[in-house]
């Protein structure tokens, strides 16, 4: 997994309420087990037209906001059915971090544990960041990791508040497989005491 430091990107606004699961990556594309390759039907029923072909209203495809890395959102981001692949989605397309002021748990855990940041501020806060993103590619945000703020492209700064353990897991590019090999010397030392006391085993 990538660490995840500083970020400055583009954001793209989406200001809709409740964009769940399904909408994020449809159910009909959850038959692969691989992280890669989900970016190009990220949001596909809301960027893309039956036959294909673009929808040129909807806010990723739109010129500006195609390489966006951030996504300010409407509240309650990430509800319905649990799937690992919409944080899959999300990071294949090259999003590295989501701001609203709620998440589903289920999402919000497993945005952490692929390398991307949920970052929940209060109302207002959003709003003002949804208003600098509707500015399009001339208006970047920052975000720092280890400071735990949001700036906005005219210098705002807004504090977030994010678990320590998990900040610590992004900012080493942590995954549980990760933290598992942090202790691989324990591991081993184990299991070489275990085969001499109980060669059996």
């Amino acid at each position: 997994m990538d660490r995840f430091t500083t970020l400055t990107g583009v954001a793209a606004p989406m200001p809709l309420v409740n964009i769940d699961t399904d909408m994020i990556i449809p159910k009909q594309f959850l038959k692969t087990i691989k992280r890669t390759g989900l970016g190009k039907n990220l949001f596909d029923e809301m960027r893309y037209e039956s036959d294909g072909t673009e929808k040129p209203d909807f806010v990723l495809n739109q010129p500006a906001y195609r390489n966006a890395e951030i996504i300010v959102a409407g509240d309650n981001f990430g509800c319905g059915s649990s799937r690992e692949h919409a944080p899959w989605a999300l990071l294949d397309f090259g999003i590295r971090c989501v701001v609203s002021t709620s998440f589903a748990d289920i999402f919000y855990n497993n945005c952490f544990k692929n390398g991307i940041l949920p970052i929940t501020l209060p109302q207002e806060q959003v709003d003002r960041l949804m208003e600098d993103a509707r500015r399009g590619s001339n208006a970047r945000i920052t975000v720092d990791l280890e400071a735990q703020t949001v700036s906005a492209s005219e210098g705002e700064v807004f504090h977030f508040e994010i678990d320590p353990f998990r900040k610590h897991c992004l900012l080493n590019g942590l995954d549980d497989i990760g933290l598992t090999l942090e202790n691989a010397g324990d591991i081993d030392a184990y299991e070489a005491k275990t085969r001499m006391s109980r060669p059996w085993a």
